[in-house]
């Protein structure tokens, strides 16, 4: 499985409903809002498709570096007239499942940001699609 290859698809064709064919059961989430990681398929999935929901159609990836177990994709994207400059960083088993994925944000303004937009975001249950 190409998984980085797969996660470009889903993020350019908006179809959330197929990261269940990325993350693995015993997935890991770790947000830059969130002090906890977020343990299993089901709560990865769903702060992946509020961040998702969250971002515009500014956000795109300008770097990565992949190896066999890892990448790290860099991204950028302007909400609300800040710029926002992160990485997604996945770490994949042998069958090539996301095992973790932990997001870095920066500056302080675009963590701030994005923590109020994705509180919002959990709490109305937006994990679906975007517009939904």
């Amino acid at each position: 499985m190409n998984t980085v290859a797969l996660w470009h698809e889903i993020v350019r064709d908006h179809d959330m409903d197929r990261l269940e064919e990325l993350l693995a059961e015993d997935c890991v989430f770790m947000s830059p809002v969130v002090h906890t990681p977020q343990k299993g398929r089901e709560l990865t999935r769903a702060y992946l498709t509020a961040a998702f929901n969250v971002f515009n159609d500014s956000f795109c990836y300008v770097k990565e570096v992949v190896t066999p177990q890892h990448a790290v994709l860099e991204f950028v994207c302007d909400l609300d007239g800040i710029v926002i400059n992160g990485v997604d960083i996945m770490t994949f088993d042998d069958a090539g499942k996301i095992v973790e994925f932990k997001v870095m944000v920066r500056p302080l303004k675009a963590v701030n940001l994005l923590h109020a937009k994705m509180q919002a975001m959990l709490e109305q249950g937006q994990t679906n699609k975007r517009g939904s």
